[in-house]
């Protein structure tokens, strides 16, 4: 099984959705985030004070998958997140040892769904 996390942009989220129901992956937590990378970003002007913007508005994704899925649903977040720009995002993935399901307390790849 694999955890996956995904920094995305705001505005990508629903080509991503989309892009990931396609391949039958509905399962996920979304949260709001902020953060900075290579974008670095910005400087606004609020009432005649600049100030420095560093940390974007970002959605980060978390999605388990077992194994077999992994590769499709990476692709599929890469197919609804990328615009070719810098800040498009990462995707993280890990081993994820175990997952169990509260209401029936099954475990592993059942627990998935």
């Amino acid at each position: 099984m694999k955890y996956i996390i995904a920094m995305i942009q705001p505005h990508k989220l629903p080509d991503v959705k989309e892009a990931l129901a396609e391949i039958g992956v509905r399962k996920m937590t979304v949260t709001n985030a902020l953060g900075c990378g290579a974008q670095g970003g910005y400087t606004e002007v609020y009432r005649g004070v600049p100030s420095e913007v560093n940390l974007l508005k970002k959605i980060k994704l978390e999605i388990g998958v077992n194994d077999d899925y992994a590769d499709k649903t990476v692709k599929a977040i890469v197919k609804g997140a990328k615009t070719g720009e810098i800040g498009d995002g990462k995707i993280f993935i890990f081993d994820l040892p175990d997952c169990v399901r509260i209401r029936t307390e099954e475990n592993g790849s059942d627990a998935i769904g």
